[in-house]
C-alpha cells in the first residue's frame, strides 16, 4: 500500500470527478493521502475533504505564490482549523519560489517565517515548497531548529538534501523521478537514507512517465515506487512499505 504525501485533490482539475476518484483510491493501492493547502480558500477545502474520508489527511498554509494574503487574520484561521480538525497534521504548503518573482521576495520571506512560527507554536511539521531559493530556504529553516517536515518536489543538490536530513527533515519525490533527464533527482534518491524519503504525486501536476502531459492523480504514485525500486535495487513492495512508514512518521499518523 502507498502513501501519497502531497496531492492537490481540491484543485479544479478534479471538479468533474473528485468524489468518484477519491472513492477509487483504496482499490488502487492507496492507504493514505495528504492534501496540502495552498491558500486560505484551499486550506478550508482540504480540511473539509479530510473529514469526509478516513484515509485523507490535510495541511493548511499559504503557498509562496499567494504569500501576500498572509496576515494575522489568516494565521488565526489556520490556528483555528488546526485546533478544530484533528486530521490536519501539518502547516503547508509554505516556502519560497523565486522562479517568476510575481510576489516580492521580502513578502515571501515574511509569510514563510510567520507560518514557520505557527508550526512551532502548534508543534506541527511543515511542507515546504522551495524553487530557485536554496540559500534563503535553508537560512529560514535554520532559524527554526525545532520545526521540521518535508521539502516536497525536491529540486536541490544531494549535499543540501543531506544537510536537511541531518536537521531532521524528509525529502519528497514526484513524477520527476521517472523523467529521462532527471539526473539530479536520481542522484539524490540514490544517495540519501531510505528512512528519510517520501513519495508524492503533486497532482494534478507532475505526472510520471508514461503519463506526462495528462492529469496526474494518486493512482499513478505506483510509478514513482517502481522507479525508486529500480534506483535502489529493492523489491517494489519493500519501497512501498518503507515510504508509507516514512510518511506516517512524518505526519504522526
Amino acid at each position: 500500500m502507498l502513501f501519497d504525501t502531497h496531492a492537490h485533490l481540491d484543485d479544479r482539475a478534479f471538479d468533474v470527478d473528485r468524489e468518484e476518484l477519491i472513492a477509487s483510491l483504496p482499490g488502487q493501492g492507496l492507504e493514505l493521502v495528504m492534501l496540502p493547502g495552498c491558500s486560505l480558500a484551499s486550506s478550508r477545502a482540504v480540511s473539509a475533504l479530510s473529514q469526509k474520508h478516513p484515509f485523507l489527511y490535510a495541511a493548511v498554509g499559504s503557498h509562496p505564490d499567494v504569500a501576500d494574503e498572509v496576515d494575522d487574520a489568516v494565521l488565526e484561521e489556520y490556528r483555528t482549523l488546526c485546533k478544530l480538525n484533528p486530521k490536519i497534521r501539518a502547516i503547508g504548503e509554505i516556502g519560497l519560489d523565486y522562479h517568476y518573482e510575481d510576489i516580492p521576495r521580502e513578502v515571501q520571506l515574511r509569510a514563510f517565517r510567520a507560518q514557520m512560527e505557527l508550526a512551532q507554536e502548534l508543534g506541527l511539521p511543515v511542507i515546504v515548497h522551495e524553487r530557485d531559493a536554496h540559500a534563503d530556504g535553508m537560512a529560514v529553516v535554520k532559524e527554526f531548529p525545532h520545526v521540521t517536515g518535508v521539502f516536497h518536489c525536491y529540486s536541490g543538490s544531494l549535499e543540501m538534501a543531506k544537510e536537511l536530513i541531518d536537521l531532521g527533515w524528509y525529502i519528497g519525490f514526484t513524477g520527476v523521478l521517472t523523467f529521462k533527464n532527471a539526473r539530479k533527482a536520481v542522484e539524490v534518491a540514490s544517495g540519501i537514507p531510505l528512512d528519510r524519503l517520501v513519495l508524492e504525486t503533486d497532482c494534478p501536476y507532475m505526472a510520471p512517465e508514461p503519463f506526462r502531459g495528462k492529469r496526474n492523480d494518486p493512482g499513478k504514485l505506483y510509478r514513482m515506487a517502481e522507479r525508486l525500486a529500480e534506483i535502489r535495487g529493492l523489491p517494489v513492495e519493500e519501497i512501498e512499505a518503507i515510504t508509507t512508514g516514512n510518511g506516517k512518521r512524518l505526519y504522526r499518523i
